[in-house]
């Protein structure tokens, strides 16, 4: 089995941002020349996700939504007696999750017609990354 690794770094200019980085993913895969295997796509930072969707622009804005009304910013967050004032931002990841796998079939990620890889940013304007693994052969 072969590897190959792979760093995304993103500066979001808005707090919660939704960023459709399938075109990266795949030329990260292409770059590898595994042909048949997994790519694990994760967010390295505790305010961030990663999830497999619909890139269309009304579904994003229902997803910003929903989340804004699972877990809503506010104030009296006992984490915010931290000194942070994210605690918004920590819960929404854990909403969609830091990562996902997705198959590799001839080369190519093996997505369903409608899916898009998504990299979730709650707590932005500044340095995040993500690893790109992919594993093969």
């Amino acid at each position: 089995m072969r590897f190959h690794t792979e760093y995304l770094t993103f500066r979001t200019s808005r707090h919660r941002e939704y960023l459709n980085i399938t075109p990266q993913v795949e030329a990260a895969l292409r770059k590898s020349a595994i042909q048949e295997g997994m790519i694990l796509i994760s967010a390295m930072h505790i305010t961030a996700g990663v999830w497999v969707n619909d890139a269309e622009d009304g579904l994003i804005a229902d997803i910003d939504e929903w989340l804004e009304k699972l877990a809503p910013f506010r104030q009296d967050y006992r984490h915010h007696r931290t000194g942070e004032t994210n605690g918004d931002s920590h819960l929404k990841s854990l909403l969609v999750h830091h990562q996902v796998v997705v198959p590799v079939t001839a080369g190519r990620l093996d997505l369903g017609p409608w899916q898009q890889i998504y990299y979730a940013e709650f707590d932005g304007q500044r340095a995040k990354r993500v690893i790109i693994k992919v594993m093969g052969e």
